[in-house]
């Protein structure tokens, strides 16, 4: 099969890549449909994830179509629509039962990091029972995989960590897709501000159209000034760490208010300032976490139901045989306006 295969740090490849077979009988091989590109990506490209070696195929997030199914699997068929979560689940080991899917003691985020993932034409998808999805036959496609990833992730790290809830005040430090996406859910817990901070003055426009009650453009370094202003000097309740850089959590620890949370969502690959000199009093919380996707099913029932409306996040489509030029889009996103590219890999 083809597959996008990770080289080490800045290498990529398009290349013959052995076709997944079933290893364990929880096991199912689903054929791609259509996958993404994830910010992860682009940091394990960066040399920033250790975990991911050479050889390894790419991509967490897609929608396919099972070809075949481990005799262990109960809950799926061969034939069947199916969401890939971005996280394995095995629902047995301790971190399992206790909602903390993440860090699964088999499983956890290992497609496209630790095993091959779904930038590819075929996935071997361990523990398929609770680490797929049906795909309700109403549902767009295009909709159904930005739940692999992205809004699920914005959701429980951004949204239930930051503890946003109504009448309160948010930040979001970032206007990429996750960030976006951070907007978006936010917004179903009506927060009386919404403010989103960026250096890309068309990502921001985005944002406003999307439902950010204010942005700022802290090209200027003015941030902090803008956001104390626009909170008669408090600063925010929630604010939303959704880049992964030391700057923009330290921002996020200059614009938080007294009681806050610092939300962290961001990949970060070196180390951030945390200034405990200033926040040791402020009776701060900070809040990491790699996705759960415990919010999964609600975001597809909300999705169906036509409440939330992920394509809005998606700018582009390419061809498989074209994902090196999807890569070269989404990575130059200052240039190219990317968010969300859409990689149609069979139809």
């Amino acid at each position: 099969m083809k597959a996008l295969v990770f080289q080490g740090p800045g290498k990529k490849t398009v290349s013959e890549h052995p076709k997944p077979v079933i290893i364990d009988p929880t096991d199912a091989i689903v054929k791609i449909v259509k996958t993404t590109i994830c910010g992860t990506d682009l940091h394990i490209l960066k040399g920033d994830v250790k975990t991911c070696t050479a050889g390894r195929v790419l991509g967490h997030e897609g929608i396919g179509i099972i070809e075949t199914v481990g005799s262990g699997v109960t809950a799926f068929k061969e034939g069947d629509n199916v969401l890939i979560s971005c996280i394995t689940s095995c629902a047995k080991c301790d971190y399992c039962r206790k909602g903390m899917y993440s860090h699964c003691k088999d499983g956890g985020w290992v497609l496209g990091n630790t095993i091959d993932g779904t930038q590819a034409e075929y996935t071997r998808i361990p523990h398929a029972d609770t680490s797929l999805y049906k795909i309700p036959p109403e549902a767009s496609q295009n909709a159904i995989v930005m739940l692999s990833d992205i809004f699920p992730t914005s959701m429980e790290c951004g949204i239930l960590n930051g503890q946003v809830k109504p009448g309160k005040t948010v930040a979001i430090v970032g206007a990429g897709p996750i960030g976006l996406a951070a907007l978006l859910t936010a917004r179903l817990y009506s927060p009386a501000q919404l403010i989103v901070i960026d250096i890309d003055s068309n990502r921001l426009e985005i944002a406003k159209r999307l439902g950010a009650t204010a942005i700022i453009n802290n090209a200027d370094e003015q941030a902090i000034e803008k956001v104390m202003q626009l909170t008669d000097g408090y600063g925010v309740d929630t604010a939303i760490e959704a880049v992964g850089i030391a700057d923009t959590f330290v921002l996020c620890e200059d614009i938080v208010a007294p009681g806050g949370t610092i939300a962290n969502i961001g990949v970060h690959g070196f180390k951030a300032d945390l200034h405990l000199e200033r926040l040791w009093s402020h009776n701060i919380s900070i809040t990491t976490r790699l996705v759960d996707t415990v919010t999964t099913p609600m975001l597809l029932k909300m999705v169906c139901s036509k409440q939330l409306d992920p394509t809005l996040l998606i700018s582009h489509h390419f061809k498989f045989d074209d994902i090196l030029d999807a890569y070269d889009t989404f990575e130059q996103a200052a240039d190219t306006q990317a968010l969300k590219v859409i990689i149609d890999v069979s139809v």
